[in-house]
């Protein structure tokens, strides 16, 4: 009896083998991840961001790779004492997680490396930084499914001949994809702008604030909070203007005032370009004119050219509003008044009207 027990205990003691291989999977599993957690929370008070990064995407995929290698483990073991063959399969399989495991932990490097930069970094461009990190990606994506292809036993050079003659058959079939691709690619390369500037077309109905660049469309949010939704293709076929990056912003104001005030004209205009000169948000070193302009059906009219230092525009219309009430204080002061459209009628003689009432007087009843 105690010999059928031992020969009992050396058929079943795989399971028992199986088990402490899981069992060790588990601790080296919560063993990692106490580590690295303690680590981080330690490399975030240096200034180095790339250690973060690093240290922040190791325990996913090293769970996936020790979980994935545990099961592999134990299905050999399994395989050794039932041998059964179809638990060969994880052989290969623990190869490709094995892959994908590492191609995520580089995914995720780029990803919290990106983060960092974009909330520590004032000076990066996030158009830029965004595309990079895309590329990097997609770099990472192809690569990993090759190999995993590979070790699936699949043939790379039969995919890459595929690929080769499919793609011409796909181009054609993906023309405006490849469009909107190629789109995002030039406004990644030409930077005509960038997430959070202001856009608008001439040649389109297009404006807003630039939210999201990607790979087929971009999205702009209009100034009634309205997504707009362009595709990428487009941005090759129409001119566009990017008021985020303007220098200054002008004003250009026509004023009239009355004709019964034309001897007082040059006063005011000279007092108005001296208070241009003069006032803090004007920028002298750019085209600064106050000049009698024309002679209009009610008014003399002078007209204002002139750039605020700012390109806010909520400020800078602010600014505008202190000038122009700051012109209406010159007029008032020099005893002028600002012109409303009026109308002069002229009569001629009272002959005419005399002529006329004899003539209807005349006429037959």
């Amino acid at each position: 009896m105690a010999g059928f027990d031992q020969l009992l205990i050396q058929e079943n003691v795989y399971i028992l083998q199986a088990f402490l291989v899981m069992f060790v999977a588990l601790l080296m599993n919560l063993f990692q991840k106490k580590i690295f957690r303690t680590l981080s929370k330690k490399a975030e008070s240096t200034r180095n961001k790339l250690d973060d990064a690093f240290l922040l995407s190791i325990p996913r995929p090293l769970s996936a790779i020790i979980w994935i290698t545990g099961i592999a483990f134990t299905s050999e073991i399994i395989q050794n004492a039932t041998g059964a063959v179809i638990l060969e399969a994880f052989i290969p399989l623990r190869d490709a997680v094995i892959i994908a495991a590492l191609a995520w932990f580089l995914v995720l490097v780029i990803q919290h490396t990106e983060k960092n930069y974009l909330t520590a970094e004032k000076d990066i461009d996030p158009t830029t930084l965004d595309a990079i990190s895309k590329l990097a990606r997609i770099s990472i994506f192809i690569t990993a499914a090759l190999m995993i292809l590979q070790t699936l036993g699949f043939s790379i050079s039969g995919v890459l001949a595929f690929g080769g003659v499919g793609g011409i058959a796909v181009g054609f079939a993906a023309k405006d994809l490849l469009s909107n691709f190629f789109g995002g690619l030039f406004i990644y390369m030409d930077r005509p702008f960038k997430v959070g500037d202001w856009v608008r077309s001439p040649d389109r109905e297009i404006e807003g604030v630039v939210e999201k660049i990607g790979w087929r469309v971009t999205l702009i949010r209009t100034f009634d909070k309205r997504p707009l939704y362009i595709p990428n293709g487009v941005f090759s076929q129409i001119a566009v203007e990017n008021p985020s990056r303007m220098q200054n912003r002008r004003i250009k104001e026509t004023i009239g005032i009355r004709y019964d005030d034309a001897d007082k004209m040059q006063m005011i205009t000279k007092q108005v370009e001296e208070m241009l000169k003069g006032h803090p948000e004007i920028d002298t070193g750019k085209t600064l004119m106050v000049n009698f302009n024309s002679f209009a059906p009610s008014s003399l009219d002078f007209f204002i050219y002139t750039f605020t230092k700012t390109t806010n525009w909520e400020k800078y219309h602010a600014i505008k509003e202190d000038i122009l009430l700051k012109v209406l204080k010159i007029v008032d002061n020099n005893g002028a008044e600002p012109a409303f459209p009026t109308s002069t009628i002229h009569l001629a003689d009272g002959g005419i009207f005399r002529n006329i009432d004899t003539n209807l007087k005349n006429l037959p009843a």
